[in-house]
């Protein structure tokens, strides 16, 4: 009796691609996340999401302006501790704490998105460019992007909000400040991770045979090469985002940052906080300060989670902890292969 899979004229069905949802970054890594690992990325996810929301819906979950000194009329005084109508007290300026924590969310958003598009095109351009051509602009680009390492984004923020706002930001100006000091800085993690994945997939049997049936490089670049050089991406962007976070609090605490009338910037209050927790005042300096350290734990945390789970290493011996003792470890090493080619088209 014949097979039917054997018979001449039968079709062979493909590999079932999965899903978009499945294949998507985070939701990937979510359900291939086991243990302590599937904590941290949840724990992680959990801080983003309420970041994002405070950011996204600031204007509905402040009690008040960034900038409101009054309510009906009535003052709300300086450095007030906790009470009804300013449920985590004031500042030294008469602002509530609890409303510019908020309104803060929003700012660190936008300089976090900033910092991430600036940073990801430019890194991306680059080292797709470099990889697939080399010669000289390989050489040069590389030669450059090491010596940029040499420069601390802080410093080079500096410059930036000086340059750009002459050191009394607005707040789109102490964005961009932010945001083209840490483009500056990241734009070399971005090349190299874009530049060693091109140099790897250009070798590839496919791109040599689309290079042999005549498709335009710019396709080639595009469709075959970029499509499969990203996988690293999701870790530096996490990096990048707690770095932009950082710089924007740092340039506010160092007096660099956003003016207090023109938007909510955490680095910004922590520094006027400071003389006030000398005198026992801890409402004017903790509200800020947490949500720094909770916002970039949280990102650190999910990069950590992506960064662990992308080793194909780790997927092997999670993979290994939980089939059957009947099954070999080559036949795990053979479907951890066979899941990881099935990512890339």
């Amino acid at each position: 009796m014949t097979d039917a899979a054997s018979s001449p004229g039968v079709s062979q069905p493909g590999p079932v691609k999965p899903p978009l949802r499945d294949r998507l970054p985070i939701v990937s890594h979510l359900r291939r996340s086991v243990g302590l690992q599937r904590t941290m990325l949840v724990i992680g996810l959990v801080i983003l999401v309420v970041f994002l929301l405070a950011a996204v819906f600031a204007p509905l979950l402040a009690p008040y302006g960034f900038a409101q000194q009054s309510a009906g009329g009535v003052k709300f005084g300086t450095q007030q501790p906790p009470n009804a109508t300013n449920l985590l007290g004031t500042t030294v300026s008469g602002f509530d704490v609890l409303s510019r924590t908020i309104w803060g969310a929003q700012t660190a958003l936008l300089a976090i998105v900033c910092a991430i598009l600036f940073s990801i095109f430019l890194g991306i351009f680059l080292g797709l460019f470099s990889g697939y051509f080399g010669g000289w602009l390989d050489r040069t680009l590389v030669v450059v992007c090491d010596a940029i390492y040499a420069f601390p984004s802080l410093l080079l923020a500096i410059v930036m909000s000086i340059v750009i706002s002459r050191g009394q930001s607005t707040l789109w100006g102490g964005i961009l400040a932010t945001a083209i000091a840490i483009t500056v800085v990241f734009v070399p993690q971005y090349f190299r991770v874009i530049r060693a994945e091109v140099v790897r997939v250009k070798a590839e049997p496919f791109v040599e045979s689309a290079r042999v049936i005549g498709v335009p490089t710019g396709r080639i670049l595009v469709r075959h090469v970029l499509r499969n050089s990203t996988r690293s991406l999701p870790v530096v962007i996490t990096l990048n985002a707690s770095e932009a976070l950082l710089t924007m609090a740092g340039l506010g605490f160092l007096g660099f940052g956003i003016e207090a009338t023109a938007a909510a910037e955490w680095g910004y209050d922590l520094n006027r906080a400071v003389a006030d927790v000398a005198s026992g005042i801890w409402w004017t300096a903790i509200p800020p300060g947490v949500a720094i350290v909770l916002v970039v734990l949280g990102v650190t945390l999910v990069g950590e989670s992506l960064n662990d789970l992308s080793d194909p290493r780790l997927r092997t011996r999670r993979r290994a902890r939980s089939v059957p003792a009947s099954v070999t470890p080559a036949q795990v090493r053979t479907s951890g292969e066979a899941a990881s080619e099935g990512g890339i088209s």
